[in-house]
């Protein structure tokens, strides 16, 4: 199977973890209502300020012991910040075949590593709980695809792990399903099944064949997975500008430049405090980047 596709497939599902879907129908769960602690923390995510990103994660999680969410969020924090510390949130990654093929260089941070998988571990027991009292809970549906997406990223573009990270891909992805089965307004989720949708209609034939003898499905047109990241951009919650991200690099391997250049200069414009977007603007604009721009 290709690495440099499922390395793709696996970045965007990345996206799913730093979303929260909008549901003002369900005021008591946090993944799915705006609270504005949680939207404090990865504010700062964003500008990559992950110390104080994770206090604040914490902070609300040390009052709300019982919800998923709060364990998610602190383990989006830990994969963000190791991702973005190897460089892999980047068109110098995205466009590089000798990287996508290899994956990062060396091996990634073993006490970030550690504390990542901790928070996911505590996030899926925490989400089985609530669906051992129903079923069809959608939170703790919400909390396990984005776990499994979080896992998938990490075995595979930091571990090198290819087949953990398929089934944690496939994990990912009926998780979001059944999630969107029964709310439909979870509009962070469709960016998993875009991830799928966009590797896919990527593929060559013999190529899609191996996914789908894999297990993992999606459906036949890239285009419509570019479609469903945008509807995340459009009505997601947390953080749609990670959406943005994936989209804009994606863009630029579609070399659909002037897609990518209007989601960087919104991404740089939104956050100033960041050189990453800086950066990726004017690389997308054919600029040179000048030294205080570098992330």
């Amino acid at each position: 199977m290709c690495w440099r596709i499922y390395c793709m497939a696996s970045l965007l599902l990345l996206s799913a973890v730093i979303c929260g879907a909008r549901s003002e129908t369900d005021a008591r769960s946090p993944a799915f209502t705006k609270v504005p602690e949680l939207a404090s923390g990865f504010q700062s995510l964003y500008v990559q300020k992950f110390t104080e990103a994770r206090e604040k994660f914490s902070g609300w999680e040390a009052q709300h012991p019982d919800e998923p969410f709060g364990q998610v969020a602190v383990a989006a924090s830990y994969l963000f910040e190791e991702l973005y510390r190897q460089g892999v949130l980047s068109s110098d990654f995205f466009l590089n075949e000798k990287r996508f093929l290899k994956g990062i260089e060396g091996q990634p941070d073993p006490a970030r590593m550690k504390s990542f998988q901790e928070a996911v571990q505590l996030a899926r027991k925490l989400a089985r709980q609530r669906l051992e009292k129903d079923a069809r809970d959608p939170e703790g549906l919400f909390a396990l695809a984005l776990t499994a997406g979080m896992e998938s990223n990490a075995e595979l573009i930091l571990k090198k792990e290819h087949l953990e990270a398929l089934k944690r891909l496939k994990e990912a992805s009926a998780h979001a399903r059944e999630l969107l089965a029964q709310q439909p307004d979870a509009h962070d989720a469709y960016v998993a099944l875009g991830t799928a949708n966009y590797i896919i209609g990527s593929l060559s034939g013999g190529k899609r064949f191996l996914l789908r003898f894999g297990g993992i499905h999606g459906d036949k047109k890239l285009k419509l997975g570019m479609e469903q990241l945008r509807n995340t951009i459009e009505k997601g919650r947390y953080l749609q500008p990670y959406a943005k991200i994936l989209l804009a690099l994606a863009a630029r391997r579609e070399k659909q430049n002037p897609l990518a250049q209007k989601l960087f200069h919104e991404l740089s414009e939104e956050f100033p405090e960041s050189a990453l977007y800086a950066a990726e603007y004017a690389k997308a604009m054919g600029r040179p980047i000048p030294a205080q721009m570098h992330p």
